[in-house]
């Protein structure tokens, strides 16, 4: 979307029908090919002038945050590659759907010997837009409706209106989104939602209602987001034979939470990586803002990618999370942690794993889960360079555990008890990337390590999704 173009830096006679009629010049015109590239990259140059061509109800201010670096260029070179730095910028901020880039020697009377200007074509979006798309989730899919306004103060400020209704879930929201000018990684956003979704494994139906504000910021190689979120919830049996322990839980409860976020993401896809690591971690503290619920939650999720010979690929991951109650109510099914299909530790049904009441499984208050995957060529490479570079051959092991802990006792107690009854599986498959969206597995499982009342996948196994152990 849009191009940099550069012009000679000495400039062409203005006559003639084309390029001027050369005439006696048409000598001097004709420059060495080697010596008029050492004057385009080597010159010393200043950049004087940056022009917008096309701005409407974007403010100043915004844009020259974007595009200070492009004054500080010092030769050509610099400053085509910082035009296209401030280019990227300017099409980051969501407000613009095409960006150009001109760059040529400077006109006028303060014009400098070695002066460019560089000017930035610019199509602003539309004051309203709408959207229609598909959404890939864990093992579920849904279709998405959307408004948007985009810059709606000239500031890249943008409000959204989001409806998505899918096979598990059906929500529609209302956000505000707004960056801090010249540093687009420092936003802040609200949002008001409601969610309705249902859980067979739990035979559950839970409605969010709620409202939420968050701050998201970078530190050195991390990105940090603390946010608030009070939510109305309320939960109901999804069938008539729902367990006593789930009709127990049925009701209305009130959360207030504060959380934070850190992630540092090396990884050259989120898809399927070839190469790099992911740390993410969150805190949750619940019930010291307000409402009924109080509990404290970490959970944890690594990632180690490594690309071998044979353009093979060997990755490594480790999940793990612990919740404790505040005070003496217990945690609610709603807050516990889950574990157990195609994209968690396969071979087991989804979120099969675990403490369970008449085949509803009631989730854990902590966990943990490893995997260690091989991700080849097909066999042959067929459509190599092409269509079957999204193919790879899988190869995995996968280990996890979800129970109950007692917190009277220790942490030698804790560990005890989530290394026993592990349960364990291995296979292979072939897995499909469907670019940056999302991927399909196909892998034949072998469950091992199966406890009473879990729900076993013995053979193939289908999985979506877009984030995998």
């Amino acid at each position: 979307m849009g191009t940099v173009h550069a012009r000679s830096l000495e400039p062409l006679p203005s006559s003639g029908p084309d390029f001027g009629a050369l005439g006696e010049e048409a000598e001097f015109v004709e420059v060495e090919p080697e010596a008029k590239q050492e004057i385009l990259e080597n010159k010393d140059v200043v950049v004087q002038h940056v022009h917008f061509d096309g701005l409407g109800r974007t403010k100043d201010d915004i844009i020259i945050c974007e595009i200070g670096d492009v004054f500080k260029a010092k030769n050509l070179i610099e400053v085509m590659r910082k035009s296209h730095e401030a280019r990227e910028k300017l099409l980051r901020l969501g407000i613009f759907r095409q960006v150009d880039v001109l760059i040529d020697t400077c006109q006028g009377d303060d014009a400098l010997p070695n002066g460019l200007d560089v000017t930035f074509e610019v199509t602003e979006l539309r004051r309203l837009t709408g959207s229609y798309n598909t959404m890939v989730g864990n093992n579920e899919g849904s279709m998405v409706l959307g408004l948007k306004l985009p810059n709606l103060l000239g500031r890249a400020e943008k409000v959204t209106f989001q409806f998505s209704y899918g096979t598990k879930e059906t929500s529609y929201g209302l956000s505000f989104f707004k960056p801090q000018p010249g540093n687009f990684e420092r936003n802040f956003s609200v949002n008001l939602y409601k969610v309705t979704g249902q859980f067979p494994w739990s035979s559950l139906r839970e409605t969010d209602r709620g409202i939420s504000a968050e701050y998201s910021f970078p530190i050195w190689k991390t990105s940090h987001t603390v946010k608030w979120e009070g939510v109305w919830r309320e939960l109901g049996c999804l069938s008539r034979t729902a367990s006593f322990a789930v009709r127990k839980e049925s009701g209305h409860s009130l959360k207030s939470s504060l959380s934070h976020a850190m992630v540092i993401d090396s990884r050259n896809s989120s898809i399927l990586p070839r190469r790099g690591a992911l740390l993410k971690v969150n805190q949750e503290l619940a019930g010291y803002t307000g409402g009924d619920v109080s509990f404290l939650k970490e959970d944890f999720e690594l990632q180690l990618n490594k690309q071998f010979i044979f353009d093979s690929v060997f990755s490594a991951s480790l999940w793990g999370g612990m919740l404790v109650p505040i005070g003496d109510k217990p945690s609610s099914i709603a807050d516990r942690f889950y574990l157990g299909g195609p994209t968690s530790v396969r071979g087991f049904s989804m979120h099969s794993i675990g403490p369970q009441s008449e085949g509803d499984y009631l989730g854990g208050e902590a966990y943990w889960a490893g995997g260690l995957h091989l991700y080849t060529p097909l066999p042959f490479r067929p459509g190599q360079g092409g269509f079957g570079e999204l193919f790879r051959t899988h190869f995995f092991l996968n280990a996890g555990n979800l129970c109950n802990l007692n917190y009277g006792e220790g942490p030698k107690a804790h560990i005890r008890k989530l290394a026993e009854c592990i349960r364990w599986s291995y296979g292979a498959g072939i897995v499909l990337r469907l670019g940056n969206i999302a991927r399909l597995e196909l892998n034949y499982c072998v469950p091992m390590g199966v406890q009473r009342g879990d729900r076993i996948c013995d053979g193939v196994q289908f999985g979506a999704g877009i984030r995998f152990l």
